[in-house]
């Protein structure tokens, strides 16, 4: 049995160090490589590029995600386990 609150809270580191990851990367970029990554980073509804609040705000949005679907994850992995009693029989 996975535990919901601590694998939402992995995905959450996850995609917090990957998000910063990509930020840092997407400053390093120019050109067209550069508009690209500027431009997915605008599909998160309030992003802005280069706005420290808007910056701020895709880390919560993105925590948010992260903990819903590792919450989800889990329960999904949780509720499709056969639980068996000693003699093999299944209890579920």
């Amino acid at each position: 049995m996975l535990s919901k609150a601590k694998y939402s809270l992995l995905c959450l580191l996850g995609i917090e160090v990957l998000y910063a990851l990509c930020i840092a990367y997407g400053s390093l970029l120019s050109g067209k490589a550069q508009e690209l990554h500027h431009s997915l980073f605008e599909l998160l509804p309030g992003f802005a590029w280069g706005n420290l609040v808007s910056f701020v705000w895709g880390a919560v949005l993105l925590g948010i995600f992260a903990v819903v679907a590792g919450w989800y994850i889990a329960w999904m992995h949780n509720t499709s386990l056969i639980i068996e009693d000693k003699t093999g029989k299944a209890l579920k």
